[in-house]
């Protein structure tokens, strides 16, 4: 595996693919990845779907701008009533729990050899509408996943980072 601090540099919002097909033993090894994901009070408050047949990735992808023409897309969703709610303030962790997943889903298909991107722009209540299955679901983000086309790179803002004493406070 690469080392750790290197991945997370390396690894970028990957918004264009080649038609190469995607390998079911990593889409496998991100299905397992994902399972090995903390969630609050280990409650796996997530769902993920492996959207991977034509028909049904041009359904899923009727309803975003952003599919980036991805043979495979990952339908990422939370069941806030299965998931820890903190007492204090009622805050509940379904998305949060959702929000790790994703990210080592990311991490990993970048050490992989595949590009991804965060989705969030997406029509969730018309892909329930496609996807039964999905509607008890709060859906967090789609996945769009293959290898990088030849002329795929990082967008600009991707090198922009704030400095550390802008975003992390010691006291």
């Amino acid at each position: 595996m690469t080392d750790f601090q290197q991945l997370a540099h390396d690894r970028y919002s990957c918004r264009s693919f080649s038609g190469r097909p995607v390998e079911g033993e990593k889409i496998d090894a991100l299905v397992d990845v994902a399972l090995a994901a903390p969630t609050a009070v280990d409650r796996q408050p997530w769902r993920m779907w492996v959207v991977e047949t034509p028909e049904a990735v041009a359904r899923l992808a009727a309803h975003t701008r952003f599919d980036f023409g991805a043979r495979v897309i990952l339908v990422l969703g939370a069941l806030p009533d299965e998931a820890w709610v903190r007492k204090y303030d009622g805050r509940n962790f379904a998305d949060v729990d959702a929000s790790i997943v994703g990210t080592h889903v990311m991490l990993a298909a970048h050490d992989l050899g595949l590009g991804t991107t965060w989705v969030g722009h997406f029509d969730a209540p018309a892909v329930k509408g496609e996807f039964p299955e999905m509607e008890p679901y709060d859906l967090v983000a789609l996945f769009p996943l293959g290898y990088p086309a030849e002329d795929a790179e990082p967008a600009p803002m991707h090198f922009k980072r704030r400095p550390a004493d802008e975003l992390v406070i010691r006291i």
